[in-house]
């Protein structure tokens, strides 16, 4: 039941987390959106039409046009939680983005983030 409240959330309300986030830590609003297009293959007109459109979170993720096939190779902790052993498909993803603008608010170089 606590996934549907997350997957229900307005996308609009939690992308501007997602770059105050990495923003506070010297990073930009471009690189969040480079690290989205990466895991999800929207390109940033996209992502910046879904935060206008009043999309679900849930459904920002189960709508992406070409999620990555490396996302599978992110690892790691996120909210006490190691990312590969999250067993709901959608937790996972959103939680893989999570992971990528933790790395990137930590100051990681953005080719070890897109796992190149």
């Amino acid at each position: 039941m606590e996934n549907e409240k997350v997957y229900t959330m307005n996308f609009a309300k939690i992308y501007p987390l997602l770059v105050n986030k990495a923003v506070r830590k010297g990073r930009t609003a471009e690189e969040v959106n480079q690290v989205i297009a990466w895991l999800t293959g929207y390109e940033t007109e996209e992502i910046e039409r879904a935060v206008s459109a009043d999309m679900a979170y849930g459904d920002f993720f189960r709508n992406a046009p070409k999620p990555n096939p490396n996302r599978k190779l992110i690892k790691g902790v996120i909210c006490g939680v190691r990312v590969e052993d999250i067993g709901e498909p959608l937790m996972q993803e959103i939680r893989y983005l999570d992971k990528l603008v933790d790395e990137l608010a930590k100051g990681k170089a953005m080719e070890k983030i897109l796992r190149g």
